[in-house]
Formats: structure tokens, C-alpha cells, sequence
């Protein structure tokens, strides 16, 4: 027992927006994917929720830095400082002489290339990793959710991030089909930003437009439960001057229309390509949506009325990458899809 701090079992959930670390079952981290970095000495002054306070207000000595573009690195220094701070954050409670022999399992997306997949091995490994395992997203939410990834039936999941939405058909423990967008939580974060210039010419951070998302974020011009509009302050485009404007949900229904239109055109794409016994296992259990982009209101009655299938938002879909990498974790021996 006196040794058990010397192995370290971490499962890591590196988002685009997020970063959440699991141990020993338990939500030991979870932080925004952001780093705030000194410009004259390329050193890290802040991580997750403090870099992101100084996200868009920062001054030319410091940056911020996201290092997650599209679900994948972007920046591989950033990416690298950010993950060794974490996993320095959740050490600082065992206090210990000794490093830590650290195993980590850590979720990428289906649709990463070889030197994509390399740059988060690398990462992990730099930032003293020693035994490195990597499972795609969509099996990892599979996993979170509570499906039998293993079982020989058909499982869809839709896992909508914050840089790509995954959706794969999983069956014996393996993804069937899979197609991973870039249409997710940034690009609909985006489209508000977009919307607003155009049709109220009022220009917003992203930081603004993502609690606009939050507050009033819907895929549908109708809905039982109607939040109350969002009051937007900004400096209007033309003259500079400070301008409001309260925003419905119907808006950003409108303004949000286009991306989820690809989103429903990708899903059919992948439905289509599933053999017809899993196409009727699907039918039968229905979709299963995570990831933040879930939490849009009334997206599984649209997409369940425009596939003709039931759609299911998870329990916690924020969490359920986090939670399906924990799980594979305590079974890396065992499960024959996790990546070494």
C-alpha cells in the first residue's frame, strides 16, 4: 500500500472546449482547454478556468491560447504545457519524492489521421505518461452512456463536441461506421457571432456568444418550454456606439439552421452505409446523442423527426466521454479496441 501513489491511473477526456480527468471513479479535474502564456518567456501563467477569464481580454504581453482546434492539437507546445499542468493539478494533493508511474487513457476523435493520433501520444508522453492507451470518442460515449459496446447488436451514437461531432455505429466491440464533421459546438458558437454582425450589427466575443448558446441555444422555432431572451451589449459595427438587443431562442433556431441541417445530411450518410441487421438494432434502440452540442434544446425532437428514428439525450452528456474513458481504463486489458 505504501507504494500505490507511485502508479497513477488517469482517464482524460482532452476536448476542444473541455478537458475533464477521472480517478479512481471520481471527476478529479475539470478545467476549459484554454493556456494563458507570457509572451517573453513562453511560460504558462494560467490554465483552464483562469485562462479563460482572460480569454479576448488580455494585453499584448500575454496570450491565450487554445491548443484543441477540431477536436485535435493545434498547438503542440500549448497542448503539451496544458496537459502536464493539469496532471499537475490533480498530483498536488500526494505530495510524494517519486514521480509517478503514470498510465493514462485518453479520447481522440474517429476521424483522426496517424499524425494526429501521434501528436496526442507525443503530448501524453511528455507530459509523463508512461503507459499511454487511446480509444476514439464515440466507443468512449458509447461507453459512458452505458451501452454493451461488445455485444453483437447495433449501437448509433452522436457525440456533438466542441470541435467535431462523431457519429458511429459500434457493434462487437468494434465502430462499423463513422464519420467525424467539423460542424460542433465552435461552429455553432460561431454562427451567433456571425448572425449578430449581420442582422443586429452588434460584434460579440466568442465568449458572449457562448452563453448566448447556453442561455437561449435552440434548434427549433417552437418550444414547449420557452427560455426567457438574452440581453446582448455591444458597440454597434457602424457608429461604435454601445447598443443592446434581447434575443429569442427563435433566432438562434434560425441562425443555427445551416449547421444543423449538415448534421442531420452526415447522420443519414452514416445510416445509410450500416448493414441492414445493425440498421434494424438502431431502429429498435434508437440514437443515442452526447457531448455538449446535445444539450441544445429540442435537437432530439428534430432529429428524431426528421431520421424517423427515436433519438436519446444521455444522462450527463457533457461527461460521457469522460466517464466511457474511466471505464475503459479499469479494463485496458480486456478491451481489444483501445490503442496503444
Amino acid at each position: 500500500m505504501a507504494f500505490r501513489f507511485l502508479n497513477q491511473e488517469l482517464a482524460i477526456d482532452l476536448g476542444t472546449a473541455n478537458t475533464v480527468i477521472f480517478q479512481n471513479d471520481q471527476i478529479v479535474l475539470d478545467e476549459p482547454s484554454i493556456v494563458a502564456i507570457d509572451n517573453s518567456t513562453n511560460k504558462c501563467i494560467a490554465l483552464g478556468q483562469k485562462a479563460k477569464l482572460m480569454h479576448e481580454k488580455t494585453n499584448p504581453g500575454i496570450k491565450t491560447v487554445r491548443p484543441l482546434r477540431d477536436g485535435v492539437i493545434a498547438d503542440f507546445n500549448a497542448a503539451e504545457m496544458m496537459i502536464r499542468g493539469f496532471i499537475r493539478q490533480v498530483n498536488s494533493r500526494h505530495r510524494s519524492l517519486f514521480a509517478p508511474n503514470l498510465k493514462l487513457v485518453v479520447g481522440i476523435p474517429s476521424g483522426s489521421t496517424e499524425v494526429e493520433i501521434r501528436a496526442v501520444r507525443d503530448s501524453s508522453e511528455h507530459a509523463g505518461g508512461r503507459d499511454v492507451y487511446l480509444i476514439y470518442e464515440p466507443m468512449a460515449a458509447a461507453l459512458g452512456i452505458g451501452l454493451d459496446v461488445e455485444a453483437p447488436k447495433g449501437n448509433m451514437v452522436v457525440d456533438i463536441g466542441g470541435g467535431t461531432t462523431e457519429i458511429a455505429v459500434i457493434s462487437l466491440g468494434g465502430i462499423v461506421q463513422q464519420d467525424s464533421i467539423r460542424v460542433a459546438g465552435d461552429v455553432f458558437t460561431s454562427d451567433i457571432q456571425n448572425y449578430l454582425r449581420q442582422q443586429h450589427v452588434i460584434k460579440v466575443g466568442e465568449t458572449t456568444a457562448e452563453k448566448i448558446k447556453i442561455a437561449v441555444g435552440s434548434v427549433l422555432p417552437e418550444l414547449d418550454v420557452e427560455p426567457e431572451p438574452f440581453l446582448v451589449r455591444g458597440p454597434n459595427l457602424m457608429t461604435g456606439h454601445p447598443v443592446e438587443a434581447l434575443i429569442p431562442y427563435q433566432e438562434i433556431a434560425h441562425c443555427l439552421d445551416k449547421s444543423i441541417a449538415r448534421l442531420e445530411t452526415s447522420i443519414q450518410q452514416v445510416l445509410e452505409q450500416t448493414p441492414p441487421e445493425l440498421y434494424s438494432d438502431i431502429v429498435e434502440n434508437g440514437i443515442f446523442l452526447s457531448g455538449g452540442g446535445a444539450l441544445l434544446r429540442g435537437l432530439d425532437k428534430r432529429l428524431s423527426d426528421k431520421v424517423n428514428i427515436p433519438f436519446h439525450v444521455a444522462e450527463d452528456p457533457l461527461r460521457a466521454v469522460a466517464r466511457g474513458t474511466c471505464i475503459a481504463l479499469k479494463n485496458t486489458d480486456n478491451y481489444s479496441f483501445l490503442m496503444r
